[in-house]
Formats: structure tokens, sequence, C-alpha cells
């Protein structure tokens, strides 16, 4: 019962984002401001663990290719689409879910505890739609964007890795990135983006949003918005595969 209660609050949120604004000008500064801060406030965490991403993943399969068989292209072939399929929308969500997330649920919870929204609700404006929906939206921009820029870094990062350890040229590593390539990895990559972003900002609002008590309750929330994002996340990579890639 407790856990259906989560669900039924958390759709009643959800439903009451989408009611007309009071001030639309308002709403796309909020939605503006939202962008700058998820977008620039995550992408240094990004970039760095996207180079590395890509750098260590060519060498791990650098290491279990030993056979003089197989030609240096399935290298770079294998590295791009666990980088696309798996590793760049799952693994940089799951980070976005501890930086953003916490982010989302930690505001949301001082502005619970502090009475704003309260205030916010007896001036007649609707909380849910002004503080929260310019969030998700701002996310389902923002996050899908970081996770293109992820991947092209990643096998950049990938690129020269291989060409720095002696793994294989950087002519080769292309060859491989162009062989046996399928679009359809990158529209998969991109549906696995916005699915994650949504979960990741509208379950860090719903427990910032509902936070009760003082500043060790806002703490709590926080820890428990990112491991629900987080567990949320991969049950969905896990649904969104077992449907799509069939």
């Amino acid at each position: 019962m407790h856990f259906l209660t989560h669900v039924g609050t958390y759709l009643l949120m959800l439903q009451g984002m989408f009611k007309r604004p009071e001030n639309p000008k308002m709403y796309w500064k909020e939605f503006m401001h939202q962008c700058v801060e998820i977008g620039f406030g995550a992408m240094p965490i990004v970039l760095i663990i996207s180079v590395f991403l890509g750098a260590v993943t060519t060498v791990q399969t650098a290491y279990q290719l030993v056979s003089p068989i197989i030609p240096k292209t399935t290298i770079s072939m294998i590295v791009r689409d666990t980088i696309m399929l798996e590793l760049s929308p799952t693994v940089v969500c799951v980070v976005l879910a501890g930086v953003v997330g916490s982010k989302i649920a930690s505001e949301l919870g001082n502005m619970r505890v502090s009475e704003q929204i309260d205030a916010l609700e007896i001036m007649g404006i609707n909380s849910r739609g002004y503080l929260i929906a310019p969030k998700v939206l701002a996310s389902l921009v923002v996050m899908p964007a970081l996770i293109v820029l992820s991947i092209f870094l990643a096998l950049l990062g990938g690129r020269i890795a291989g060409a720095t350890a002696d793994i294989l040229s950087n002519e080769s590593f292309d060859i491989g990135l162009r062989m046996n390539f399928k679009p359809f990895n990158v529209f998969f990559a991109l549906i696995k983006a916005y699915t994650f972003s949504f979960l990741i900002s509208s379950v860090s609002a719903y427990f910032g949003y509902y936070v009760k008590g003082g500043a060790l309750e806002i703490g709590r929330a926080s820890t428990t918005a990112v491991i629900v994002s987080c567990i949320l996340i991969l049950l969905a990579d896990y649904i969104l595969a077992a449907l799509l890639l069939q």
C-alpha cells in the first residue's frame, strides 16, 4: 500500500504539471534557466567520463581480441556499438542521476521546508507547473544532447587511446567505425536518453516536492531520489533492450 501511495501521488504530480500556465513568459524564463543549470552544471563530469569510457573500452576490447585472425578494425566496431547501445546512455545517465537528480530534489525540498511552495499555492500559482515542469522539460532537451556529445567524445577517446597505446591506427579505427553501421543504434540510444531523462527529473522532483521535516529529511530525500532513479534507469534499460533489440 505504501508503494501504491507513492505511485498514485507521483501520477497526480505529473497531471498537475500540465495545467495551463498563469504567465507563459515566466515559465519560458524558468525553462531556459533550468536548461543552463542542468547543461553547464553536468557538462564537465560528462566530458571527463565519456573520454575515459571510450579509452578504457578500446584497451579492454583489444586485450580480449588476442586472435591474429580477427582484424584490428573489429575493435573499433565493437567499441562503437558498445558505446552507443549501453555505455554512454546508461552509465552517463546514472551519473546524471547523482548530479542533476540530487540537485533537483534538494532544491525543491528546501523550498518545501522553507514554505516557499506553500506561498506560491496561496498566491494562486500552480507550483507543480511552475517548479517541476520546466525542470522536466529542460532535462528532456539538455540530457539527450549530453548523451549525443558523450557518444562523440567516447569514440574520440577510444580513437586517441588506440593510437597512443599502439593498438590500431587512426585509419583502421575510422574504417571500423563505418563497418556494418546500423542507424537504428543511434535511434535506440536517443530513446534511452529521453526515457532516462524523464525518469531522473520527474522522480527527483517528486521526492523533493513532497519532502517533510527539516534539513535532515532533505538529505534523505536527495539520497532516495538518486537511488530510485538509478534502479528505474536499470529497469527501463532492460525493458527497452528486450523490446527493441530483437
